[in-house]
């Protein structure tokens, strides 16, 4: 296969992927949140370092150091844009117009990425520095999502526990 063959069909498989995920995402906001939900994605994630068994797929020290630099500071805006509300005595996440702006963005520098220095680093080595910036990206976004939803919890929990007061008549 040549390599500008590669070259597209992974970009159109990556395309694929993150239109998936934002009709997953989209989905699932209507729905409670709930801490397996939350915990989940990153441990299901994990099974991705295994790429890195295959030697064509492992990244240099620098690029895994710029690769994960990358995700934690794309991580800031999912984290900015990602918010807790209580309806219905239940936590939600609230739904935000960035998080599709932010994936299709961060699809649109992927393919930008790839076209600028897909030729000077090999296509597998170039999705093992992605699968890092994801992975960057995706573990501090759940931490600060964990950490949210337990406050929020908390809040839940109070107001569920207060005492009613009657009115005096």
């Amino acid at each position: 296969m040549s390599e500008s063959f590669i070259l597209l069909g992974t970009t159109v498989a990556a395309a694929c992927m993150a239109t998936l995920a934002i009709i997953i995402r989209l989905r699932a906001i209507k729905k409670p949140a709930t801490v397996k939900k939350i915990i989940i994605p990153p441990i299901a994630m994990s099974t991705g370092f295994l790429m890195f068994l295959y030697e064509p797929a492992r990244p240099a020290p620098l690029q895994v150091i710029e690769a994960v630099s990358v995700g934690l500071l794309f991580s800031i805006l999912l984290i900015k844009t990602s918010t807790f509300e209580i309806k219905e005595n239940q936590i939600y996440l609230k739904r935000s117009k960035a998080f599709v702006f932010i994936l299709v963005g961060l699809l649109l520098a992927r393919i930008l990425f790839k076209l600028i220095i897909g030729d000077s680093i090999n296509i597998e080595e170039l999705s093992g520095m992605f699968f890092l910036l994801a992975y960057g990206m995706i573990i501090p976004w759940r931490i600060m999502m964990y950490r949210e939803f337990k406050k929020v919890e908390q809040q839940l929990k109070q107001t569920q526990t207060k005492p009613i007061i009657p009115a005096e008549t």
